[in-house]
């Protein structure tokens, strides 16, 4: 028996039964540690062994946490790798399953080109460029890693003379941005296999939660592989059988918990405003936000980018390479404080209400820190559907009956089920380690200020208030000097 029919025999699918080997001589395998033996074909290989998509090796799938959790050096290369090879699994299943669909090889290819290219634009240190370095760096301009993403899939196309339809391009587009919506003559239930937009089960989120988990050494308490064995097709929509129901619970709530321990987690959420103010400083003279709008330059973008900062001789860029510094040297800007909202005070949470030049309006007499020691995150933590229960958006079908789609309440599924789905987190942070206990004071002094206010003109009968959390009051006496480091001692 060939190597490559062991290979086969070993590690591959049913419905990859119908090997032909001449179709399959180009084709290639990588061992992946979340899906295994990953079968790459010739047409996924063309866009993987080009300069644009290979700079997503260069990619933090999770930015700054990689600072905190020392697992998480995976790559967004990786993440797309997998993410293509889930969504050519899913269709494969469902043309197995149901030929009916009329599922074809363009469905396919351009599914499986999806996944593949979805992640393409996102910039240094994934979602700190766009969601914080752009809206600060080129205020009132709109740009999202999927415009990007975009961008960089015409350019790898055109630089590496691709041979792809220009309407295949458009629907590999489309199905990247995703939809909710009629998209022309394209079959529907095709947008919910990558960036599903009615319930936001994909696998993209597949690939994601299950890497990370594993990268992080956080437990999912999920099984994808499962949700894909039980899915079907029912009126163009993707629905999953009863019995996952409380399965796709847990996923949502793993995404939740990710978000909550490790996303957004204070020590990377520090880091990440020093790289953002590493970037600011170094944006007029490396002009990196112009890149957005050039994918020959953006191709060059990566998280090197901060490595460039650190070997330019540039005089203007010493700040930006001090803030590196202080990085290295593990003296990182410090957490101070953190309100989670009761609901009914949510409207507090924006720039309006509370910044940097509001705190400082309530420094106590002895304090003398100012705007610039001040940072604020406004976080909103979800299940995915904001203040929705995903699940809810979700029709599922019955063993009994594989042709008709119905809801499932949350009730119906665990009593054990949160009552609210989205929290809004207002953290502050500071540049100046030895002002934290005077920015507390000030934070909480506002936030109390703020929530009476509400409190007291509300016609309702709700007596939500911000309460401090007592595991967070920093002490008076507090030791506000950096820490002394260790030296070690070889003359014993």
């Amino acid at each position: 028996m060939s190597g490559r029919a062991l290979l086969r025999r070993g590690f591959t699918h049913g419905s990859d039964l119908d090997y032909d080997a001449d179709k399959h001589d180009n084709s290639k395998y990588v061992n992946d540690p979340i899906h295994g033996y990953i079968n790459l074909d010739e047409q996924v290989l063309q866009i993987i062994d080009t300069p644009q998509f290979q700079r997503l090796r260069h990619l933090k799938q999770m930015g700054s946490s990689y600072f905190v959790f020392p697992g998480a050096s995976h790559n967004r290369f990786e993440h797309c790798v997998g993410t293509s090879y889930l969504a050519s699994e899913v269709v494969k299943g469902f043309a197995l399953r149901q030929p009916e669909l009329g599922i074809d090889e363009r469905d396919s290819r351009c599914v499986t080109l999806a996944g593949l290219c979805h992640d393409l634009g996102h910039g240094p240190f994934s979602h700190v460029f766009d969601n914080e370095f752009i809206p600060r760096a080129c205020p009132g301009m709109t740009w999202s890693h999927e415009e990007g993403s975009e961008m960089m899939l015409h350019h790898t196309i055109d630089e590496n003379h691709i041979d792809i339809d220009e309407g295949d391009i458009k629907f590999i587009k489309q199905l990247i941005r995703g939809s909710s919506q009629p998209v022309g003559d394209e079959k529907m239930f095709l947008f919910d296999i990558v960036a599903n937009k009615r319930n936001g089960v994909d696998v993209d989120k597949f690939d994601y939660i299950q890497r990370d988990c594993y990268n992080v050494g956080v437990n999912s308490s999920y099984d994808f592989q499962r949700l894909m064995l039980n899915s079907r097709v029912i009126n163009d929509e993707v629905c999953y059988n009863a019995k996952e129901a409380f399965n796709l619970t847990e996923m949502f709530h793993t995404r939740y918990s990710l978000h909550k321990r490790v996303y957004s987690h204070r020590a990377a959420k520090a880091i990440e405003f020093m790289i953002v103010d590493a970037l600011l400083i170094a944006d007029p003279v490396l002009r990196i936000s112009q890149s957005v709008t050039n994918p020959h330059k953006y191709q060059l973008l990566t998280d090197e980018i901060v490595r460039d900062i650190e070997r330019s001789p540039e005089p203007e860029l010493s700040e930006a390479r001090d803030i590196l510094a202080r990085i290295h040297a593990r003296d990182i800007y410090k957490f101070v404080d953190e309100f989670i909202l009761p609901a009914d005070l949510a409207s507090i949470a924006n720039s309006a209400c509370i910044n940097e030049a509001t705190i400082v309006g309530y420094r106590s007499d002895n304090d003398d820190f100012a705007e610039r020691d001040v940072l604020i995150d406004f976080s909103l933590i979800h299940y995915g559907m904001r203040k929705d229960n995903p699940v809810d958006r979700i029709s599922f079908y019955s063993k009994y009956n594989t042709a008709e789609k119905f809801p499932i309440s949350s009730s119906l599924i665990s009593l054990c089920v949160p009552e609210k789905y989205e929290e809004r987190i207002i953290r502050i942070f500071t540049r100046t380690p030895s002002k934290r206990k005077q920015i507390q004071g000030a934070a909480r002094r506002l936030m109390e200020e703020l929530s009476s206010r509400i409190v007291t003109s509300s016609s309702s009968s709700s007596s939500a208030h911000i309460t401090p959390n007592r595991g967070l009051t920093l002490p008076n006496n507090l030791s506000l000097s950096p820490a002394k480091r260790r030296r070690l001692d070889f003359d014993m």
